[in-house]
């Protein structure tokens, strides 16, 4: 009988996994998998809803939204641009965006991040070297005092 070994997939850019910074959670959507991608080179106007994970190397004009507010993590590569508002639970952001950002969870900034429009957040990581031109406004928790 011979056994062939199955290759081990590398860990996406900017997705956590059990063996790669971070403890694996049933559900959370860090730890989803990239279903589509939006390749350098591509660029599409219009706005785009998407479920799971989406992946931007290219060009978007127009807003970028989960269909499921709970559930969907946006990633924006390094050659990445969004000149939209963005409405996602978690967001990684290595490229570009002009608009507004409105994140129910994370919004993580990488080192070379730029964005150009306010942050509305749940959770903020931001590295050095990343730069927002507009205001920080953290999302109020249920329940609390007006």
């Amino acid at each position: 009988m011979s056994t062939q070994r199955q290759p081990v997939p590398a860990p996406q850019q900017g997705v956590r996994s059990m063996f790669f910074g971070g403890k694996q959670k049933k559900g959370d959507p860090l730890q989803e998998r990239i279903d589509c991608l939006i390749g350098p080179g591509t660029s599409i106007e219009g706005d785009l809803i998407f479920t799971g994970g989406l992946r931007i190397d290219g060009a978007i004009r127009g807003d970028v939204t989960v269909s499921d507010v709970k559930a969907g993590t946006l990633v924006i590569g390094d050659g990445g641009r969004i000149e939209g508002d963005v409405r996602v639970s978690h967001v990684i952001v290595y490229g570009e965006i002009v608009g507004t950002i409105y994140a129910t969870g994370l919004v993580d900034l990488r080192a070379n991040a730029r964005i150009a429009g306010d942050v509305h957040y749940d959770a903020l990581e931001m590295q050095a070297g990343a730069e927002i031109t507009g205001h920080l406004v953290k999302n109020k928790q249920a329940g609390a005092a007006a």
